[in-house]
């Protein structure tokens, strides 16, 4: 199955398929095999990298899941949340939930203050490259450009109080 997460500002193609008795997960067109058990409200997830070939570059995680409003998500890895937004391919083909690398739109990921922009319309920015940050549950995240391009639009100033999936600004 395959679908498009959008965390940080970044959205990512991930694609999973069943793989023997593990999965094999494939992020931005890199493979991992990846197990997970199920403890409680839990998963403990275990993800190697088959190209490093060794069991010892495998890493364990403990993972939980917790909905958000309208698609988003709250996903804790080891205790830290991470926003996430996520949308699978018939949701894509019908054009509902997450934005996408296409459209150059950046998220709010969850609730927050706008506290700092960091582009202007007319800014030439590169992919990945910060363009607003936004405080939620007492922390700071930088969130970046989807692509490199033009900022057509900055939506909001700071100070601003948004709520998740605010589209903060559009590149071109």
């Amino acid at each position: 199955m395959r679908f498009d997460v959008g965390t940080g500002g970044q959205a990512r193609a991930v694609e999973v398929a069943a793989d023997g008795d593990a999965w094999r997960v494939t992020i931005d067109g890199r493979v991992w095999r990846a197990s997970m058990v199920r403890a409680g409200e839990r998963w403990s997830l275990l993800l190697a990298d088959p190209a490093a070939g060794q069991p010892a570059a495998a890493r364990s995680y403990d993972v939980a899941f917790e909905p958000a409003s309208r698609g988003a998500w709250q996903v804790h890895v080891n205790g830290r949340v991470v926003p996430a937004g996520v949308r699978t391919s018939a949701q894509r083909l019908r054009g509902h939930g997450a934005a996408g690398v296409q459209d150059g739109r950046v998220l709010a990921p969850m609730p927050g203050r706008v506290v700092k922009v960091l582009v202007a319309p007319g800014d030439v920015v590169e992919a990945r490259q910060g363009v607003v940050v936004v405080e939620a549950m007492k922390m700071e995240n930088e969130l970046r450009a989807p692509r490199g391009g033009t900022v057509r639009e900055v939506r909001v100033p700071e100070g601003t109080s948004v709520e998740a999936e605010t589209v903060l600004v559009i590149i071109d």
